[in-house]
C-alpha cells in the first residue's frame, strides 16, 4: 500500500534553495511523487509506502511552510514512478499577474459544505478544465468549459454581470487553483466567494454525507481517477494528452495505446504520433 499526501501552501518567497535538499530527503526516505516550487509557494502530491517516512518528509516540509493543510488518500499499487521536483513562475499557470495572496476567498470547511450549499444557495462554479468535469462534478456546478486554467479569467470576465453582487461557491481539486481563481473575480470585483477547503479530495474524505457529488474525480497520478472512497477508479488515461478515457473510449478507432485517443487525434501531428509509439514500445520492452 502506498499513502499519499496533498498539500499547497501560498506565500511569496523565492523558494529554489530548497530544491536540493528536498531531493535529498526524498531519496532517503523513498518519496514518489511531485513538488512544484514557485516565489507563489508550494504545490505537492507525494507518496510513500512507508508512513513514518511519510510523516517525516512532511515534518520537513513544514519548517519552512508551517501553513500546509494535508490532505490523505492511498491505493494499493505506486502512484508515481519517481520523484522530482519543478520550478515554475506561477503555483497555477493563469495568463495573469494576479497572485494567490492577493485575494483569499472564504473557506468552507467540507464537513459543512453540504449545509453551505443548501442554506446559502450559491452560484456553484467547477474551476478545474472541462476533461475533468465531464467525469465527475457537484450537482447543479456550473462548467467554465476550460481546455486549462489560463482561461478561467475569460469566463468570470464575460459572466461578471452575473456575478457580481452574488454569493459565489467554488471548488477544484485540492483547492490550489481556487485560492488563484478568488484573485481572479476580485479584479473583477466580485469578492463574495467562498471555496470548498481542501477541494474534492478532502470533501470524499471528510464529509459524512456525499451525496451531492456525482461521478470520479480526477486525480494527478497514476490512479487517474477516484470513486467516492477514494479507491482507483474506472478510467484509464491517454499518455499522449493525459485525458482521462472511458472503457468506450477504449474502443474508438482513434485509440492507439501510448500514442492518441479520440480527444487528442487532430490536435497531434504525425511526427508527435511516431515519438509517442517510439516511447511507448520502449517502456513495454523495459517492462518487459
Amino acid at each position: 500500500m502506498f499513502h499519499i499526501s496533498t498539500f499547497y501552501d501560498c506565500c511569496e518567497r523565492d523558494y529554489s534553495f530548497l530544491k536540493q535538499s528536498l531531493s535529498k530527503k526524498a531519496y532517503e526516505l523513498s518519496i514518489v511523487g511531485t513538488i512544484i516550487l514557485t516565489p507563489e509557494g508550494i504545490n505537492s502530491t507525494i507518496a510513500c509506502s512507508d508512513l513514518e517516512n511519510l510523516y517525516s518528509f512532511e515534518a520537513f516540509i513544514a519548517k519552512y511552510f508551517p501553513s500546509i493543510d494535508i490532505g490523505r488518500s492511498y491505493t494499493e499499487k505506486k502512484p508515481f514512478k519517481r520523484f522530482k521536483i519543478k520550478e515554475r513562475r506561477e503555483l497555477v499557470p493563469s495568463g495573469t499577474n494576479l497572485k494567490p495572496t492577493d485575494y483569499s476567498a472564504s473557506h468552507v470547511a467540507p464537513e459543512f459544505w453540504n449545509k453551505f450549499l443548501k442554506d446559502e444557495n450559491p452560484i456553484l462554479i467547477d474551476v478545474r478544465n472541462n476533461y475533468e468535469t465531464s467525469i465527475g462534478t457537484f450537482k447543479g456546478a456550473l462548467n467554465p468549459d476550460t481546455r486549462n486554467f489560463r482561461e478561467f479569467k475569460h469566463f468570470v470576465k464575460k459572466n461578471k454581470k452575473a456575478f457580481k453582487g452574488k454569493k459565489i461557491g467554488i471548488f477544484c481539486t485540492g483547492g490550489i487553483r481556487c485560492e488563484k481563481a478568488s484573485s481572479i473575480f476580485k479584479s473583477e470585483d466580485i469578492t463574495d466567494v467562498h471555496q470548498l477547503k481542501g477541494g474534492i479530495l478532502s470533501y470524499l474524505k471528510n464529509s459524512s454525507e456525499k451525496n451531492l457529488w456525482e461521478g470520479e474525480c480526477f486525480v494527478f497520478d497514476e490512479r487517474v481517477t477516484v470513486d467516492k472512497d477514494l479507491k482507483k477508479g474506472s478510467f484509464y488515461q491517454c499518455f499522449a494528452c493525459r485525458r482521462p478515457l472511458s472503457e468506450t473510449d477504449l474502443k474508438s478507432n482513434h485509440y492507439s495505446a501510448g500514442v492518441s485517443c479520440h480527444q487528442c487525434i487532430n490536435e497531434k501531428s504525425e511526427e508527435d504520433r511516431l515519438r509517442y509509439l517510439e516511447r511507448h514500445e520502449q517502456i513495454i520492452k523495459k517492462n518487459n
